[in-house]
């Protein structure tokens, strides 16, 4: 990124400006003054960040991130997450409180302190963090992590009560640097860059209805977190909550490591484990979540509030089904969808 901090970035030709420090992106610099920038992603993919350059200059940081079509580059269009100022700018953007959380994101290093295999390719990666990183339930960090391009999104498993630390699941991908250089060289006692928290697939624990959460793979990660505070809130006591977990095998489930350390989960929590694969091992359900979820959960499917989290091809399902099919109101989803 440029040298030069900071730049000032003007927006919609109104009186509203921030200014963006060296190192930060555009969106990122928007949330820390807290001005409600549209996002969802925060990785390049999902494109609710675009923005129109009306002047000034821009550095691109991913100038290929699929979020943007080759049309809309042509019209001037940028991603707020993919860019950084290389002078001061004119913009114009989607700004709404509603993409503020209650916690604005900050910048700072944590060492690694425990890391804990959970299948041969997923494992939690336990960071101490600094006093006051607080977090609502399902939210993600950055890693921006040495000798790697780029950044990475991860949610966090588990609570800002349970102390001073945020735990990650994550699932280590073949052809992955982060996640190879996550598994293979990042020792305990070593420093990482964290950016956060983002996201806005957060529990709502004052929307009075049952829960449904639904994940798959290392969306595991933000459910748990999402559930853990879903049986501790005081709001939802009486309140009833299921957890859809689909993976490829048996081998690949891991909610087992999670019920042993917290047996309030299993006390309040619905939980079915879901196979995709053929597994002559696996006695439990088998099939796609979606499926799955249209087989145990019989009746009037908008009377629950959802959370979700998994691969595209499962989050795109759970929508139809779920919007289009049974007509389920788009404000009681809550989508943490991977890109």
């Amino acid at each position: 990124m440029t040298s030069r901090s900071p730049f000032n970035i003007s927006l919609n030709d109104s009186t509203l400006s921030f200014d963006v420090d060296n190192g930060d992106t555009i969106l990122s610099a928007a949330l820390r003054n807290g001005i409600g920038l549209a996002y969802e992603c925060n990785s390049g993919g999902c494109g609710n960040c675009s923005f129109e350059l009306k002047d000034g200059v821009v550095e691109e940081l991913w100038a290929e991130a699929p979020g943007l079509s080759d049309e809309a580059r042509k019209k001037g269009r940028y991603l707020a997450c993919q860019c950084a100022p290389a002078s001061d700018l004119k913009i114009s953007a989607r700004v709404n409180n509603r993409f503020l959380a209650q916690f604005p994101p900050i910048r700072f290093k944590a060492p690694l302190i425990a890391k804990r295999m959970l299948t041969s390719d997923m494992a939690e990666f336990t960071f101490r963090v600094k006093e006051g990183s607080d977090f609502l339930p399902g939210q993600f960090a950055i890693f921006r992590l040495p000798g790697t391009d780029g950044c990475r999104a991860y949610s966090m498993a588990n609570l800002t009560e349970d102390g001073q630390f945020w735990s990650f699941v994550i699932k280590r991908l073949p052809a992955g640097r982060t996640t190879n250089f996550l598994f293979e060289r990042l020792e305990v006692g070593a420093e990482i860059e964290f950016d956060g928290p983002y996201g806005l697939s957060y529990l709502q624990p004052a929307i009075d209805r049952d829960i449904i959460c639904i994940g798959g793979g290392s969306g595991l990660a933000p459910l748990l977190s999402i559930t853990r505070a879903a049986i501790r809130a005081p709001e939802l006591k009486h309140r009833k909550i299921f957890f859809f977990y689909g993976a490829r095998r048996s081998a690949d489930h891991c909610l087992k490591h999670f019920l042993d350390q917290d047996p309030l989960i299993a006390e309040r929590v619905k939980i079915i484990e879901v196979v995709s694969d053929e597994d002559p091992e696996w006695r439990g359900e088998k099939g796609l979540v979606h499926e799955v979820l249209k087989r145990q959960m019989a009746g009037d499917l908008d009377r629950y509030e959802y959370y979700v989290c998994g691969p595209k091809g499962m989050t795109d399902a759970l929508q139809v089904f779920l919007s289009v099919e049974n007509k389920v109101p788009t404000k009681q989803i809550h989508f943490d969808r991977f890109y």
